[in-house]
């Protein structure tokens, strides 16, 4: 049996320890002419869109090769980790997003596709990843100037998969896995509070449930929230996030 303090973990995480945020894809358009965002990809974190207006398209970087998946209203598509993905913007494109192991993105787990020589300097790294604080027009020319650092190595790499050599893409995963090795025993914490404890407080009730004990259903409750901050600039667009624990705080320096 699972005791209650290893099953407890976050206070009141969302279904499955899920991450949940809200974005409209950049306008900005890019070195290549596309309007979108900052392409990067996961190390341990499978993501998912759910499109709730406008069209656009997700262009991803996998073993699978170059693809680019359209988007518009309904649409659902997720994406395993080491899975490179840049968001597009089409016209008023606006996502729902889902993520796996909910804190460990805004602890690092994402990684821009920059270039090779800023990968390899955790310093470089950093000072070109992170942003001013708040909203404003500073912000603003900061995440603009990572979206093309990132599409600029992206292009490098696309443009390799496509020709049929996958050797810069498969250096840019370990790269990315080499920056944040350090991060791994806070990510493990994260992903004990979260995702694994929802895990083991489903397998406690199933055993109270096996023992004719349903006593936790006495706990029953609902909770509700609204956004905490409109308009942060996440990644691949502006973003609306929740400040619920373990939900989906804003990412270090934005």
């Amino acid at each position: 049996m699972v005791s209650e303090g290893e099953a407890a973990g976050l206070a009141h995480p969302l279904p499955g320890a899920i991450g949940l945020s809200h974005l409209s894809a950049y306008d900005w358009e890019a070195a290549d002419g596309v309007c979108g965002g900052s392409p990067h990809l996961h190390l341990v974190c499978t993501e998912a869109y759910v499109v709730t207006g406008g069209r656009g398209a997700v262009q991803t970087l996998s073993p699978d090769g170059y693809r680019d998946i359209p988007l518009e209203a309904g649409s659902l598509v997720w994406f395993t980790p080491g899975t490179v993905h840049r968001m597009v913007q089409g016209g008023d494109l606006r996502i729902t997003v889902l993520m796996q192991n909910s804190g460990l993105p805004e602890a690092g787990d994402a990684v821009f596709t920059f270039p090779p020589e800023v990968l390899a300097d955790p310093e470089r790294y950093a000072a070109a990843a992170s942003l001013p604080p708040g909203t404003g027009s500073e912000t603003a020319a900061a995440a603009r100037r990572r979206r093309d650092l990132a599409v600029e190595g992206y292009l490098v790499l696309r443009e390799a998969l496509t020709a049929g050599d996958n050797g810069p893409y498969l250096r840019f995963q370990r790269a990315a896995a080499r920056l944040v090795r350090d991060k791994v025993p806070t990510w493990r914490a994260l992903w004990r509070e979260g995702a694994l404890a929802a895990a083991r407080r489903t397998g406690a009730q199933l055993d109270a449930l096996a023992a004719g004990e349903p006593a936790y259903l006495g706990e029953a409750t609902a909770h509700e929230a609204a956004p905490t901050r409109l308009g942060g600039f996440g990644m691949c667009g502006r973003r609306d996030e929740y400040a619920l624990p373990g939900t989906t705080p804003p990412y270090p320096g934005e």
